[in-house]
């Protein structure tokens, strides 16, 4: 079993994958931007342990981040409590993967494990959609090839600005509406939230779809907030959260000895 490790800007997910490939336990912390080491190895050790899994049993490991302060820590951490130096997601690590923009370099770990998955698991060309703190739309093209795609704010952060910038507005829980045309006030947010969100990605996706030169044979949704909103959208869309994961795993067999 192998540890895969992916820190994002709001949580930081352990996932533990067997030798087949597949995700048998996905834990979740809090990103800490200023933790040290010492911190995200106590947590590391003991969420492992309460999930009872041996912190000293894994064959490997490997590490996206996008939180760059948070990225010596937590591999320090994983070396800490694993015994195991993590693959790190970035320069000079084999992905397989194609990267056709204007600077590689600037491509962001998960991107890049996203649609590493995506073209292992998914009909090409795919479109792949990751709902997070950010939302990004990006495409791996019928060649394999990872082109670009689009960043927009993530619903989370959507609907925290709206209910700080208001002062009627409660807070609320992100969860479907009763109804399109709410008749309260909670549930209007909730229909504008979700629906909003979900036309914004429908309306990204037909935009997509009309630039592409092959039309794609995928659309694949993941991260926290996917499994909520896609199901409001038009287009079909897989859902699989634990694509991030997966794409982490090639890219471990890819560079392991």
């Amino acid at each position: 079993m192998i540890l895969a490790i992916d820190t994002g800007n709001t949580h930081t997910v352990l996932g533990c994958i067997d030798e087949n490939g597949n995700v048998v336990l996905r834990l979740r912390l809090t990103t800490n931007r200023t933790a040290t080491e010492y911190e995200y190895a106590v947590q590391l050790q003991q969420i492992l342990q309460m999930a009872g899994v041996d912190p000293r049993g894994f064959e490997g490991a490997i590490f996206s981040c996008v939180v760059p302060s948070a990225q010596r820590a937590i591999r320090k951490a994983c070396q800490f409590v694993t015994g195991i130096d993590p693959f790190i997601v970035g320069a000079g690590i084999r992905t397989g993967l194609h990267i056709k923009i204007d600077d590689p370099g600037t491509i962001a770990a998960d991107l890049v494990a996203t649609a590493v998955a995506a073209k292992e698991e998914y009909p090409l060309p795919s479109i792949i959609i990751d709902m997070g703190t950010a939302t990004t739309v990006t495409v791996v093209d019928e060649t394999g090839a990872f082109i670009g795609g689009s960043i927009m704010p993530g619903v989370g952060i959507s609907l925290s600005a709206l209910t700080e910038a208001t002062s009627l507005l409660p807070a609320i829980d992100l969860l479907p509406p009763k109804k399109v045309i709410a008749s309260n006030t909670v549930d209007c947010m909730k229909a504008g939230i979700v629906y909003g969100a979900a036309g914004a990605i429908d309306g990204t996706l037909d935009r997509f779809i009309e630039a592409m030169e092959v039309k794609p044979a995928s659309i694949v949704t993941t991260g926290g907030i996917g499994s909520v909103i896609c199901p409001y959208c038009r287009h079909d869309i897989v859902i699989d959260s634990d694509l991030l994961l997966k794409g982490l795993y090639v890219m471990w067999k890819k560079n392991r000895k």
